[in-house]
């Protein structure tokens, strides 16, 4: 069995691949912590895979019609955190204690995570419209970001927005930069040829960022499990009613459009709000974080078969 023929496969396997990152990191901490240090390289290869993956045709096409990208970064980074933003004194989530409505304000806030055009790659929705929504949803999240999250959260924190800007800046232009020399290099026609492959790599890279990912997680949890068990219950509420409430709002843009703004809208990178905050934030809020990325992980392999299903069952020329 050759190099190709073992990422095809793990391609194919892609969301229970990363699954299984996350479920390795709470078993074996100190394999969390080990890997933890690849944790922002492996961010940063998943976006060269994802612009590489990606026909540059498909990404120019969807910003010179830029409508549906639009009203989705819209809805994302305006309309949802300011939702929640003023939903947040009836939602009682200060209950489970300090720092957890800046860690739910700071998730809703964020841009969607970086693997989210690869998973959307491997869940066979449109990944261009993902790529697109991405990188519009980057270049807002410095302006809008820190005002919505001081706004509401009710927490002194200050973000730099400069140093936020920066940081998304130098991923995204690097990423595009290196796929960029690829497809230089290799050409359109070898790269086509080799998406399947390109689904493995990026199958790998999701497994390893699913144990760094856990670093402190498993601590955490035997030492609070209720709060643990709370918070997670409340991470896997939001990302499935976002999920559920965006695909129905887009359902007529057809599948492939509908069901990628749906996983782009629930899964949020907040660790990029934890970064451009130097980490000077409450514990609770680092615990928010941590759990927060168990719906990122397992809710793609749990929606995979019904998302697959609906896509063989759509009509002849349904998006």
């Amino acid at each position: 069995m050759g190099l190709k023929s073992v990422l095809e496969w793990l391609g194919r396997r892609g969301t229970l691949i990363a699954a299984g990152g996350v479920l390795v990191g709470l078993a074996v901490p100190t394999l969390a912590a080990a890997v933890k240090p690849a944790f922002s390289v492996a961010i940063f290869f998943l976006l060269v895979f994802a612009f590489l993956r990606v026909d540059p045709a498909e990404l120019r096409a969807r910003f010179r019609a830029p409508l549906l990208v639009g009203l989705a970064c819209f809805g994302m980074m305006v309309v949802t955190p300011l939702a929640f933003g003023f939903a947040l004194p009836y939602l009682g989530v200060d209950r489970l204690g300090p720092g957890i409505a800046l860690g739910l304000m700071m998730y809703l806030a964020a841009p969607p995570i970086m693997s989210s055009a690869a998973y959307a790659a491997m869940l066979r929705l449109d990944t261009a419209l993902t790529l697109a929504l991405l990188i519009a949803c980057s270049a807002l999240t410095p302006v809008l970001a820190p005002f919505i999250v001081s706004h509401f959260a009710g927490e002194k924190l200050t973000l730099d927005a400069a140093q936020l800007a920066l940081r998304l800046l130098a991923i995204l232009g690097g990423a595009f930069a290196v796929a960029s020399l690829l497809r230089w290099r290799l050409g359109n026609e070898r790269i086509a040829a080799a998406k399947a492959s390109i689904d493995g790599i990026n199958a790998l890279l999701l497994f390893i960022f699913g144990i760094a990912a856990m670093d402190g997680v498993t601590a955490r949890t035997v030492k609070e499990p209720l709060l643990v068990g709370s918070l997670t219950l409340l991470a896997f509420a939001i990302a499935i009613g976002m999920y559920v409430l965006t695909t129905v709002l887009f359902w007529r843009e057809g599948l492939k459009k509908s069901l990628a703004l749906g996983f782009t809208s629930a899964h949020r990178n907040m660790g990029v709000m934890i970064a451009a905050a130097g980490g000077g934030v409450p514990e609770l809020t680092w615990i928010y974080f941590a759990v927060a990325q168990f719906p990122i992980y397992l809710l793609p392999a749990l929606a995979a078969p019904v998302v697959h299903r609906l896509m063989d069952r759509r009509l002849p020329g349904e998006e």
